[in-house]
């Protein structure tokens, strides 16, 4: 008994360090946070001087229909763009798992939309979509300028052109988990399964796919929760139009913040941001992740 709860003292006083600097980094910013989204403070006025509002801005919240527009918009955004990434991140695993010459310098190209920042990306796919000198109507029409689109200024392909560039950044991120994956699983098993007359395709079904079911899992968990983060995207691509078409929930928080000036209402959006996602990570955890390891331990 001493020995166990000598172990136990030693992993809290090793894990403290740790705790207390996501405490400070992220609990203390999230605590502050709520405590804002509970008063009626407008930028440029004084913060001592807001009168305690409880929960009327998180009401407020509810009625608004531009915010519920914005989570609807958010939502679809979230699960197309994850959808694709998974399926085109476990393709290129798959891809630059195998061995080839040059594989190394594959891996290296694969990684590079990843690694340009998102603003620097952003402009790019905007430079592409623009209607005078874009490389879409380019591609489309050609040398008939009289045809070409101003693609953002439609609803619907100013959405798909945020999702396009969002999976074309972030799928090699999606791929570079799921090769993590694939690498831990024993060749031995596919050698067994060659010699048992097993094909390509029955291979993948019944040996690769479960195996890979936990790090799908991780990409699809960090995959969410950063396309729900998405700001920085929309706000360089199309400001949220035309109307509101592509206006997601973090970047009508900013514009309710910074550019109207409620502090407090502002806030509560990013605190609604901040609890969808932490249901979001576990329902996931405690569902599909639970699910999941089991199939595979069994």
């Amino acid at each position: 008994m001493r020995r166990i709860n000598s172990e136990q003292s030693y992993g809290w006083l090793i894990t403290c360090p740790a705790l207390l600097v996501v405490a400070a980094f992220a609990l203390y910013p999230a605590l502050e946070s709520f405590v804002l989204s509970l008063h009626r403070i407008y930028l440029g006025l004084p913060a001592l001087g807001s009168p305690f509002v409880g929960i009327e801005n998180y009401m407020l919240l509810l009625q608004d229909p531009v915010a519920r527009q914005a989570f609807g918009v958010t939502f679809g955004f979230v699960a197309l763009s994850t959808l694709l990434e998974l399926v085109l991140g476990l393709a290129i695993a798959l891809v630059i798992h195998e061995r080839f010459p040059g594989r190394g310098w594959v891996r290296a190209a694969v990684l590079i939309p990843w690694a340009i920042p998102t603003v620097v990306a952003s402009q790019m796919w905007r430079f592409i979509f623009n209607d005078q000198y874009g490389l879409a109507n380019l591609l489309v029409f050609g040398e008939h300028v009289s045809h070409y689109l101003p693609w953002l200024a439609y609803p619907e392909w100013a959405f798909l052109a945020i999702v396009l560039a969002d999976v074309w950044k972030t799928s090699s991120f999606a791929g570079l988990l799921l090769l993590a994956g694939l690498q831990v699983i024993p060749e031995e098993l596919y050698d067994a399964a060659r010699i048992d007359g097993a094909s390509t395709w029955q291979r993948f079904r019944t040996i690769t796919l479960p195996l890979l079911k936990p790090a799908l899992l991780t990409a699809l968990l960090f995959r969410t929760i950063d396309a729900f983060r998405v700001f920085d995207l929309v706000f360089v691509m199309t400001q949220g139009g035309p109307g509101d078409a592509t206006q997601v929930i973090q970047f009508y928080g900013y514009k309710t913040l910074f550019a109207e000036g409620q502090v407090g209402y502002g806030t509560a959006i990013s605190m609604a941001v901040f609890v969808t996602i932490l249901v979001l990570s576990f329902l996931y955890i405690r569902t599909i992740g639970s699910t999941l390891l089991t199939r595979v331990h069994s």
